[in-house]
């Protein structure tokens, strides 16, 4: 019974990685992706969020992090009020895995799923994840 619960759950996160990276095949190997999906656009989590990143401009430029803004009908790429929503169901429904309102999901260069958390990701514990990643710090080596 266990060995079927663990063969079940790899399957789903094989298939959710798989499905992530299907939707978001031109990013590979070119940008980072943060996932910020909600249920509801006004909701405190999902406003905070987006404040908490909003002013990171020269810090996610740096790391190659696009952000995708996700509803259940809708999605956004970035932070500017001047891009327009995308009416899309089909991010939403691939990318929300878990029984939440809030989910932010860290996508690496290879298209692997990162981190994924459903409570307020500070801009520190992003940073600090991504300059662990193996090619973000061969980036960092690069550059000096």
């Amino acid at each position: 019974m266990k060995f079927l619960k663990i063969t079940l759950f790899s399957i789903t996160i094989l298939l959710n990685v798989q499905i992530h990276a299907q939707d978001l095949t031109k990013h590979q190997w070119k940008d980072r992706v943060l996932l910020i999906v909600t249920d509801n656009p006004n909701s405190k989590e999902f406003q905070k969020q987006v404040k908490t990143l909003k002013h990171q401009e020269t810090e996610l430029k740096n790391r190659k992090l696009i952000i995708y803004q996700i509803t259940p009908s809708e999605y956004k790429m970035g932070f500017s009020e001047e891009k327009k929503w995308i009416k899309n169901d089909k991010l939403y429904n691939n990318t929300k895995t878990i029984d939440n309102s809030f989910e932010v999901i860290l996508i690496g260069l290879d298209g692997g799923e990162k981190l994924r958390q459903n409570e307020l990701l500070s801009a520190d514990k992003l940073f600090d994840v991504i300059d662990g990643m193996p090619m973000r710090r061969s980036e960092i080596e690069n550059k000096n």
